[in-house]
């Protein structure tokens, strides 16, 4: 047990409020005093934070929000103890704008790096002048790591250790062997630091050793920390952790061979998604072996929706569209002493509002010159009460657009555009626009002057979809 374990909470708060300027009853004064919850919140010392982010995994993917083929206990642990929201989405059906997004806080469309999707070779990053999230809490006195994947800009303009984090342990691009550890380029990406290093085991178990390694240093400190685990799986190429024999296939091939579109099983998925819970299972049982699990504020969610062997259901769609199955994502909170155990919340929400809720968390002030996009999910985390709200995407292929107000949503996709009750209609299958003439125009002079608020589309910026040639169930008589 270190120092910090017996500290009383109150020397967190006055460290919080000397560094970051707010106030130790900052928590209490925004939800206010009526429910008790909101006070345990207050009287609470800065939790520790684990944000865990799988990468392409679909909503359904995990048991406790329905996969049938396969179990995902230590996720579904989490949804036992805490929070699970059933209207989560992320920013974009790709993963570095979403990514983006979460760092930032903000529509990822307000910075070139979030207009890729997703960053590729530009010479495009997260620029390193901006506020982040584990920067903010940096400023408060929390300890920051990034284990996994950081996708965010290449060294040596950008990186983790530029953007707020002290300590980094990953992969810096989109997509890597998992057995290699090398880039669609064919080039080793794995790095300590900004240091080049290699290694030869599977990469779903090296990222969760290196995250019980670093907490159990970080632990050793008084400060709180903050660590960002951001698996690469269930990402392609596919490859289970018996899967060696398929990686060497790979190595063979020429650039791009990563995308093997003549790979990959439900069994080789089902194996890949339950090696990353095994991790995250390690990462539990470390919490507890530590005694820190009541300290600890743990976030579980995926950059986008899911791909091609992921289970979406009720939706349709898969990543690189904004139809729901591209968007919607698991999203589990967990805070002890705060959330109910196996609880739901409806309450709509995006990527972009885990760097307010967790800054709150935290009790770190985002930067008054940076306001935020995202929206402070705390309310949903301590009661049953939702808000309306609306939220935007787009994405450049195929001219994609969409919102959502409450239960309605607009889309258009190509020259076809949507209105759908999503509520009713998960599937997007009855498109209403004809009988809800005033709703449809409404949405989409909504989106219009959401748009206008956003940087414009970068025609240089990278963009990708499925079409027929890759995927028979993206039939289209022009490909």
């Amino acid at each position: 047990m270190t120092r910090r374990h017996l500290m009383f909470g109150a020397s967190a708060l006055a460290l919080s409020s000397c560094v970051s300027g707010t106030s130790p009853t900052s928590i209490e004064a925004t939800l206010g005093t009526s429910p008790a919850s909101h006070s345990n919140i207050a009287q609470k010392k800065r939790p520790n934070i684990i944000f865990i982010m799988a990468d392409d995994l679909g909503y359904a993917d995990v048991s406790c929000y329905g996969r049938r083929e396969y179990k995902t206990p230590a996720i579904d642990s989490l949804a036992h103890t805490g929070v699970k929201f059933t209207q989560a989405y992320s920013n974009s059906p790709v993963c570095s704008a979403t990514r983006t997004s979460v760092i930032t806080g903000r529509y990822q469309y307000r910075l070139p790096v979030g207009l890729e999707e997703p960053l590729t070779f530009r010479d495009v990053g997260l620029p390193t002048t901006h506020p982040t999230l584990p920067g903010q809490l940096k400023k408060s006195g929390y300890q920051t790591a990034l284990v996994g994947k950081w996708h965010l800009g290449a060294l040596p303009k950008y990186g983790p250790l530029k953007s707020g984090y002290d300590h980094f342990w990953g992969v810096r691009g989109g997509s890597v062997d998992y057995f290699t550890h090398d880039s669609m380029a064919k080039q080793n990406d794995l790095w300590d630091g900004e240091v080049e290093i290699h290694e030869t085991e599977y990469l779903t178990k090296l990222i969760g050793g290196k995250s019980i390694e670093l907490i159990e240093k970080m632990n050793e400190n008084e400060e709180p920390f903050f660590m960002s685990l951001h698996y690469t799986a269930p990402h392609w190429p596919w490859e289970g952790p018996e899967d060696k024999t398929e990686s060497d296939r790979l190595k063979q091939g020429g650039p791009f061979s990563l995308l093997h579109l003549d790979g990959g099983s439900l069994e080789t998925y089902a194996a890949m998604v339950t090696s990353m819970d095994n991790q995250i299972g390690r990462l539990l049982n470390k919490l507890d072996e530590l005694g820190i699990t009541e300290e600890t504020l743990i976030v579980f969610t995926s950059d986008n929706g899911g791909e091609r062997f992921s289970d979406t259901w009720p939706f349709s769609g898969i990543k690189t569209e904004l139809l729901e199955g591209g968007l919607r994502v698991p999203l589990i909170i967990r805070w002890p002493g705060i959330t109910k155990a196996n609880t739901t919340s409806d309450q709509v929400s995006m990527s972009m509002d885990l760097m307010p809720t967790l800054l709150k968390a935290g009790q770190a002030a985002p930067h008054p010159d940076f306001p935020l996009d995202g929206i402070d999910l705390t309310e949903a985390l301590v009661s049953e009460r939702t808000s309306t709200r609306q939220i935007y995407f787009r994405y450049s292929n195929l001219d994609q657009q969409a919102t959502r107000d409450g239960d309605w949503k607009y889309l258009k996709i190509a020259d076809n555009t949507y209105l759908f009750n999503v509520a009713n209609d998960p599937k997007e299958r009855a498109n209403l626009k004809i009988s809800h003439p005033e709703i449809y125009q409404r949405l989409v002079q909504q989106y219009e002057d959401w748009n206008s608020t956003m940087l414009p589309l970068d025609p240089q910026a990278n963009t990708h979809g499925y079409n027929g040639l890759m995927l028979a169930d993206h039939f289209n008589p022009d490909n």
